[in-house]
């Protein structure tokens, strides 16, 4: 499992587990597996160190959990600071196996603190 955080070209944030798609020897693109927008809200009551953050299936009316998305879409792949990546494995990766929910629509929505 790799767990990535991707820009894409259109601005958005997304958060899967990442498999490279290899044609020919060469990466052409990506498999993002059950892939989440991050949305980061900064907390608007007390700590200014709190953010709201939420994930979002990245593709919600789709029953596929395994998106192809070609090379030239994907601005940078980094590594997710590790509170978000056990946000993600717990409450989408895991859960979702749980529950073996192939509309892939899980939703996760609280306060994250950066300092802690």
């Amino acid at each position: 499992m790799t767990i990535k955080l991707a820009l894409l070209k259109s601005g958005e944030d997304v958060i899967s587990d990442v498999q490279e798609m290899v044609i020919d020897g060469r990466v052409v693109g990506y498999f993002f597996n059950k892939p989440c927008t991050v949305k980061l809200r900064k907390n608007t009551e007390g700590d200014t160190s709190s953010f709201e953050i939420s994930l979002s299936s990245w593709i919600p009316l789709s029953s596929d959990t395994k998106v192809p998305v070609t090379l030239d879409w994907v601005i940078t792949l980094v590594d997710p600071i590790e509170k978000l990546q056990s946000l993600y494995i717990n409450d989408i990766l895991k859960k979702e196996d749980k529950n073996d929910d192939k509309n892939n629509s899980s939703l996760y929505e609280g306060t994250f603190d950066l300092e802690n």
